[in-house]
């Protein structure tokens, strides 16, 4: 499975309006991409689990490309406070089909369960240099997630694929779910080759990288999941 994650993070040179977004999934999906991972905004352009945000945004997902499941981050960066963001969590109007929860954030398990209570299915967000692997090897429900998120947040390309596999080994097995290798900046390229290898699901986007393989800048989500997709089994 070929993921598109077109904004993440960054403020700039990338999609934030809920029609910025709808539009690079489209252009994603044309080319390849099979699901979608989207970081929704307010008016100032900050990120939000706030619940008419993340509405327009899916909606807008939805309406161009109804073919796709979408998700959304539930990161502490878009709301602090865990019972806050769960209970916004359990506003949601326009449920996404799935958002990922960062097992290493504080109130993780809380954050889980508000989107289990709305039929949101999980992305296990598990980090590299982080204990989210020990917490959600513990956590009771771990095995009725959608998938792990495995992120290796090492950018180092000459390293990544080593703290891939190390992040990899940290997991093992016995959780029974899929897993979505990816890295991110100069350890994203190195880490969808290894997931390739690994038969992983993989992900490519500008949330993850703004360059090509060879290094030149990349026009534009469509561009990262083209080329992408080109490294997979047909």
């Amino acid at each position: 499975m070929l993921q598109v994650c077109p904004n993440g993070r960054r403020t700039e040179g990338v999609p934030v309006s809920p029609e910025e977004i709808a539009a690079a999934v489209r252009a994603a999906v044309d080319v390849g991409a099979q699901d979608a991972h989207v970081h929704p905004r307010n008016g100032s352009g900050a990120e939000t689990v706030d619940p008419a945000h993340v509405a327009a945004a899916v909606a807008a997902v939805r309406e161009s490309t109804p073919s796709i499941q979408v998700g959304v981050t539930t990161g502490e960066w878009t709301e602090p406070d865990p019972v806050e963001r769960a209970a916004k969590i359990r506003s949601w109007t326009v449920p996404p089909d799935h958002a990922s929860v960062n097992f290493h954030e504080d109130g993780a398990e809380l954050v889980a369960e508000a989107l289990f209570e709305r039929g949101v299915a999980i992305e296990a967000g598990i980090f590299s240099g982080t204990d989210g692997a020990e917490r959600f090897l513990r956590w009771p429900h771990a095995h009725h997630v959608l998938r792990i998120l495995a992120e290796v947040t090492d950018p180092d390309p000459e390293t990544a694929t080593g703290t891939a596999k190390a992040l990899l080994h940290d997991l093992g097995t016995r959780h029974g779910r899929p897993v979505l290798l990816h890295g991110e900046e100069g350890g994203a390229w190195p880490v969808l080759r290894l997931a390739v290898r690994l038969n992983l699901d993989v992900r490519i986007g500008l949330e993850d990288t703004l360059v090509l393989p060879d290094g030149a800048p990349a026009a534009d989500n469509a561009a990262l999941i083209q080329t992408a997709r080109a490294m997979l089994p047909a």
